[in-house]
């Protein structure tokens, strides 16, 4: 899938800055604990070691979204639900910087992963194209230009009109 729309660069460039936002934070809670100011030693480290492995994932997801790979929706879009609720939980804990960044991040996340164009590339259908008649059959049974005609009908019930493979079975 070569060419990624605007909508898709946009997610891709959301998800590339909660990476760099998980990471920062990572940081600043590795520095709280070689300072002393973690509850436990070992828990921070290990806190550190998982900040740094969700900013890797979500880098990763991040380049999946820019090459328009098919597998990078899900993660993402389950990045911008739990981004959104971290913000919201960090509003609600009155610090409002990392908040509104977090909740304005998953917003636009959001909004650019469920835009049409990037929907159908993630998704894999088509852009739709104007000026070409549409195949297929309309309301009356009639065939549209482009279509073969219908084949013959079955008979009712499912009975199919070759005879039995048992001789004088019929």
């Amino acid at each position: 899938m070569g060419h990624s729309p605007a909508s898709l660069r946009i997610a891709a460039v959301v998800q590339a800055a909660e990476s760099a936002v998980v990471l920062a934070a990572t940081v600043l809670a590795a520095v709280d604990t070689a300072a002393g100011r973690s509850y436990q030693q070992s828990s921070g480290i290990a806190l550190a070691v998982i900040g740094v492995a969700v900013a890797a994932a979500l880098a990763l997801i991040a380049a999946g979204l820019a090459r328009a790979r098919r597998w990078s929706r899900t993660p993402a879009l389950l990045t911008q639900l739990f981004f959104g609720i971290v913000g919201i939980y960090l509003l609600q804990g009155h610090r409002l910087d990392w908040g509104v960044a977090s909740v304005v991040l998953a917003v636009a996340g959001f909004a650019a992963l469920l835009a049409p164009p990037s929907l159908r590339t993630l998704v894999g259908r088509p852009e739709p194209r104007t000026g070409q008649a549409r195949t297929g059959q309309t309301r009356a049974g009639q065939t549209r230009p482009g279509q073969a005609e219908p084949g013959p009908a079955r008979p009712a019930g499912g009975a199919s009109r070759r005879r039995s493979a048992r001789p004088g079975a019929e």
